[in-house]
């Protein structure tokens, strides 16, 4: 086989790699990179608009109903208990991430802060009570809360981390 075919069929396969490479990111854009995606096959949640939450429901019990439905874009107000502080995701925008467990359910779900837009969270630790208002993302490790600050554009809903009487936005 002559040098040019090798260069080819090298070029090719690079150029294969990288389609499928980023063929996955793209599918995976919803989600911040601190996220665990869904297995392959499993029915992606609806990306249609957030609804409201029935009348007298918990914002925990949105988040469970919304993991059990596998559903995302729902925006929530919850609490929860630091049970396990993560190191920073730095692709991209930097994310401070933390997992919660929600008090009544036991239901744990990973916190992604973004500390680009947002101050992180000082002096966070295991067993500390957060106050959140952001959007959940469905996962299949408990889902995903993120847009935990302000919408620099000013275009959607912001939300916000509450710990130990500070807002952080």
């Amino acid at each position: 086989m002559s040098r040019a075919a090798i260069t080819r069929l090298l070029v090719l396969a690079l150029v294969a790699a990288a389609g499928l490479y980023f063929a996955g990111r793209i599918r995976e854009a919803p989600v911040p990179s601190a996220a665990v995606q869904p297995s392959a096959g499993a029915p992606r949640p609806s990306a249609g608009p957030a609804r409201r939450p029935a009348a007298g429901e918990s914002g925990e019990a949105r988040i469970v109903r919304a993991f059990e439905q596998r559903l995302s874009n729902q925006w929530v107000e919850a609490e929860g208990v630091v049970e396990r502080i993560l190191p920073d995701d730095r692709q991209g925008s930097r994310h401070q991430r933390f997992l919660l467990r929600l008090p009544s359910s036991g239901h744990t779900v990973l916190v992604s802060h973004n500390i680009d837009l947002s101050p992180r969270v000082r002096g966070l630790q295991v067993g500390d009570r957060v106050v959140f208002r952001g959007e959940y993302e469905w996962n299949t490790r408990g889902g995903v809360i993120h847009w935990t600050h302000r919408d620099p554009a000013g275009k959607r809903p912001g939300g916000w981390i509450e710990h130990k009487g500070r807002r952080y936005s």
